[in-house]
């Protein structure tokens, strides 16, 4: 998990506790480290880029329906595809941000 301050409550360690759960945290600034981070950009692409909902429960529809085709085409060209693309965007910021040299863009 990330370092979110919803994630480090005292409530979340007592439940993690109690069902005998151990919480591990990634590094601060380090979403590269976190494999969930490269499903947030197909959701972002496919749900949120250049959209329009005209209020939260359309964009909240919109998002149910992503999530439900997601599963059901998990193996899906373009959601593998999307993910790559995701994955590099994440390593290009880990190197920026470690001192490192971006990864450079390429034709899709």
């Amino acid at each position: 998990m990330d370092n979110l301050s919803a994630h480090t409550g005292a409530d979340i360690r007592r439940w993690a506790k109690k069902n005998k759960v151990e919480l591990c945290f990634t590094p601060t600034y380090a979403s590269w480290a976190n494999p969930i981070e490269a499903h947030f950009g197909p959701l972002r692409q496919f749900t949120l880029a250049n959209s329009n909902h005209p209020n939260h429960p359309a964009q909240t529809q919109a998002l149910h329906r992503y999530l439900h085709w997601r599963n059901a085409n998990a193996r899906h060209p373009d959601v593998l595809a999307a993910q790559r693309k995701e994955l590099a965007r994440i390593r290009s910021e880990k190197g920026i941000r470690w001192g490192g040299r971006a990864l450079l863009p390429t034709a899709a």
